[in-house]
């Protein structure tokens, strides 16, 4: 006997899902009619890229391109619509909003899967403070459309009615771990690893010998703080240290820090968003240094879209965000896991 589900197509699976399912589809529907109200565009970018992006830790699903005299060359399935999108902003869009299908390899879980749908949208011209507002607006018409009080997840609830929290990485670090994050970052954006060990050893968090600052900067957000966010109320958690917002312009008052947040609610994470670097020199510099992380992690990395860096150069001031939208369907209907939300999950030939 097993206490695995039955596959998702058999009826009775399927006759559980539906409620969750059909929540989907009026949330989409919802969210459709906010964009398009505020005279975004609904854009479709291409899936098929040169790169999948070029984040050490984000791992692309790779295919072979092949020509009529049978040439080969790799291309991969994006993780994000974000460098198509932004290759339209530098055309000379300047709201827009895809609905995309992104695929992430080596996720899987309650709150992962590897084919998935992404929310993204951009304002030229706009500050990335006015995408705190969007989200806000976001969580209250999930809520609004599904017919529910709170978003919940797990034993944790959240008012979309409440207005966000604003809280940045610094005090974030400080309130919940006891850790002075900025003392170990310069004003260059370089970093301080043994100032950094030393006071999460102080804190009595757990970390190898080689892990470098930014291992020991993501434990201590993974086990000391991401799961206090979101709790009664939706988190902004914003200004991430530089080495941690690859894709991000510094903030303008303290070079240490980026123009990031990520929307938190009911200890998960909903949303990443940049105002955006569109410095081709210095996105360069980030995309290398990204990549031989990846390279010393996992032996591999990604081509850097060289028309993406042509594109910065044209492109203006702009912010961005990403939304996982299965995960805020899930927290607005109250769905336990991510396959409740999905139409038709993704085959695991590696269960």
């Amino acid at each position: 006997m097993t206490d695995a589900p039955s596959p998702w197509w058999q009826p009775d699976r399927h006759a559980d899902r539906k409620p969750f399912l059909a929540a989907r589809g009026r949330i989409k529907a919802a969210m459709r009619r906010w964009f398009d109200a505020r005279g975004f565009t609904e854009v479709e970018a291409g899936i098929l890229q040169i790169s999948p992006g070029n984040e050490a830790h984000l791992h692309g699903f790779a295919t072979q391109a092949v020509a009529i005299d049978g040439r080969q060359a790799q291309l991969y399935l994006h993780t994000s619509p974000e460098f198509a999108a932004k290759k339209l902003i530098a055309a000379g869009e300047t709201r827009i909003v895809d609905f995309a299908r992104v695929f992430r390899n080596r996720e899987r879980g309650p709150l992962h899967h590897p084919e998935f749908t992404m929310v993204e949208w951009y304002r030229a011209g706009e500050p990335y403070e006015q995408l705190m507002t969007d989200c806000a607006d976001l969580l209250r018409l999930a809520c609004e459309t599904t017919g529910r009080d709170v978003l919940s997840w797990r034993d944790l609830s959240c008012d979309p009615a409440e207005e966000p929290e604003r809280l940045t990485v610094s005090q974030a670090f400080e309130r919940h771990a006891g850790i002075d994050l900025l003392a170990t970052v310069s004003a260059s954006g370089a970093t301080d690893r043994e100032g950094l060990a030393a006071q999460a050893s102080a804190a009595g968090l757990r970390f190898s010998g080689d892990d470098t600052w930014s291992d020991i900067y993501s434990k201590v957000l993974v086990e000391r703080i991401e799961p206090q966010l979101g709790r009664g109320r939706a988190t902004i958690l914003c200004e991430y240290p530089v080495s941690e917002a690859a894709l991000a312009r510094p903030k303008p008052e303290d070079p240490r820090v980026a123009e990031r947040f990520e929307l938190y609610a009911c200890g998960v994470e909903l949303a990443n968003a940049f105002g955006e670097l569109t410095d081709p020199v210095e996105q360069r510099r980030r995309f290398e240094a990204e990549m031989a992380e990846k390279q010393r992690v996992y032996g591999e990395r990604y081509p850097v879209d060289e028309e993406l860096l042509a594109a910065l150069a044209l492109m203006p001031p702009t912010s961005g965000i990403a939304l996982g939208f299965e995960r805020l369907v899930m927290l607005a209907s109250g769905a336990r896991h991510i396959e409740d939300v999905v139409w038709t999950p993704a085959p695991d030939p590696l269960a």
